[in-house]
């Protein structure tokens, strides 16, 4: 088993690799614009997880995912010749959920602005259920209170 610093060397070298192989060895059309994120090795550096996006829409996410099967053989020989291990491990790509997370996370930011703005329209519309002023005041002296005359006593 391979140290986990020496995994994740291999790991950043394998994602390296594998964006120049896009590049150069994939001439597909259908391949979409496609973004290497990260790449994650088993301890015993035999199989490797490529974790991608592409740019566009569900139907280029499927060609593009369609090429990166067709084109795996030829990408692990690349990697292989270009890491100079005694085992290139087994390529295995998996599209990243990142795109969707985001989005999802833009309309949760969406929803708490919102819900803010109606918040504090309801805050400055409100008003004290009582008085403006609740508290009580000493009584002036020289004011008659309705009712009684202070000379009958």
């Amino acid at each position: 088993m391979a140290d986990p610093a020496r995994a994740r060397k291999v790991a950043e070298r394998i994602k390296v690799l594998v964006t120049q192989g896009l590049d150069t060895l994939v001439k597909d059309p259908r391949l979409g614009f496609t973004t290497v994120t990260d790449v994650r090795v088993t301890g015993d550096l035999q199989q490797a997880s490529v974790f991608y996006t592409v740019l566009g829409e569900d139907a280029d996410r499927a060609a593009t995912a369609e090429v990166l099967e067709a084109y795996r053989g030829r990408l692990r020989s690349f990697v292989g010749k270009g890491l100079g291990i005694r085992l290139t491990p087994t390529l295995e790509f998996v599209p990243d959920a990142l795109p969707e997370d985001a989005a999802h996370l833009d309309e949760v930011l969406r929803q708490v602005q919102q819900r803010d703005a109606e918040l504090a329209a309801a805050r400055d519309a409100a008003a004290y259920a009582g008085e403006p002023d609740p508290y009580r005041k000493p009584r002036d002296e020289d004011e008659d209170v309705e009712g009684l005359d202070p000379d009958r006593g």
